[in-house]
């Protein structure tokens, strides 16, 4: 069921809101039920967390959602189709998303392809090559419109088919500007343009590894291309990794520095790709199952969430017994609930009123530690 214009435009303020992210968001639903709802508990929350916490107001969020109508695009809510399905099964998969293009776009099984901005002529050339072998197999491609393997596995995968770009700024901000050219292209031949950024962000270095999480989260499984030891497509490895998905690696030369993270990648596991073949060959229907970071959100059922959305009933004294069983090393949330005397939507309650007081951070994997604020 997709959700009303109402809590659509709350849910967009909710996520805008300053100091909830992704993890915080989800919580905040779980516990209050709907994002209208968790907005009418921001000033509560506010109050203990000794902090300002101000919700994004409702005149910019409707500003936003017009200026995006205007350029024809859309917002695609957490959980309400057409969201993507597998970036949906991430932990800390962005609660709202501008698209511009073709949302069907979005419902193909993808690939990404990911490399080096200043790849070599040969590494742009194979990029370029493999994307558009990947789209005649049907496979939408996902890259993220920056210079070198970005812009090449999309010119690749227009060939033939259909490519998605996922930017790190506002979808109104194609970077590089030079770009700009090629995200109306993917737009005009019935691609898609992401962006979990505000229309009109700049984007910035910050902004990167949260882009690329979102290029991973889409694919079934991430070819890199021309990767230095410390690049930002080993980001996308990882994050890939953690989800479950397939990585695929294009073994390079041994002196060129551009290739000894993707070399590295070969070396720890992942699939030698030297064409089309040895992705699909290895390509799987869905992710695994047991992803390295298995995603887990014990948050109460629908009939615990009422009554946990009122005032809160645990004490100092229950605050403090979670506090002390938590240190800088991250640990289980199930642990602390083993560990403790009270119930488990007592001690979520109390985590997350930690989380928004910035005394503890609530990580993937249904992790918690204290942070120096604790």
């Amino acid at each position: 069921m997709t959700c009303s214009p109402a809590e659509a435009l709350a849910r967009l303020r909710l996520a805008r809101t300053e100091g909830i992210g992704p993890l915080t968001f989800r919580r905040l639903l779980e516990r209050h039920g709907s994002a209208a709802a968790a907005l009418a508990a921001l000033p509560r929350l506010a109050a203990r967390r000794g902090a300002p916490f101000t919700p994004f107001p409702e005149v910019e969020a409707r500003r936003e959602a017009e200026a995006l109508a205007r350029l024809g695009g859309r917002f695609l809510h957490l959980g309400e189709p057409p969201y993507p399905a597998l970036l949906a099964m991430q932990e800390d998969a962005p609660p709202v998303l501008a698209l511009l293009g073709d949302p069907a776009a979005l419902s193909s099984r993808a690939v990404a392809l990911v490399g080096a901005r200043n790849a070599s002529a040969a590494g742009r050339r194979l990029a370029e090559e493999l994307a558009g072998a990947l789209a005649q197999a049907g496979l939408a491609v996902v890259s993220g419109l920056a210079r070198g393997v970005d812009a090449a596995a999309h010119l690749g995968a227009l060939r033939a088919g259909r490519t998605i770009a996922c930017v790190a700024g506002g979808a109104d901000m194609p970077y590089p500007p030079e770009h700009a050219g090629l995200q109306a292209r993917i737009l005009a031949e019935g691609g898609a343009v992401l962006a979990e950024a505000p229309l009109g962000t700049a984007p910035l270095a910050r902004h990167f590894p949260r882009r690329n999480r979102i290029v991973a989260g889409l694919s079934l499984g991430v070819v890199v291309v021309e990767a230095a030891l410390r690049s930002g497509s080993l980001i996308t490895a990882r994050l890939a990794l953690e989800a479950g998905r397939e990585l695929f690696a294009v073994p390079g030369s041994p002196l060129d520095p551009r290739c000894r993270g993707s070399n590295d990648l070969i070396r720890q596991g992942a699939h030698l790709t030297e064409g089309v073949e040895d992705v699909l060959a290895h390509l799987p229907e869905a992710p695994r199952a047991a992803p390295i970071l298995q995603p887990k959100l014990d948050w109460p059922p629908a009939a615990e969430i009422v009554e946990s959305s009122g005032p809160a009933t645990e004490g100092p004294a229950d605050t403090d017994q979670v506090v002390e069983l938590l240190g800088p090393t991250p640990i289980a949330v199930d642990e602390v609930m083993r560990r403790c005397h009270l119930s488990p939507s007592a001690v979520q309650a109390i985590l997350l009123d930690l989380e928004l007081a910035g005394r503890v951070e609530l990580l993937p994997g249904n992790r918690v530690a204290r942070t120096g604020r604790a």
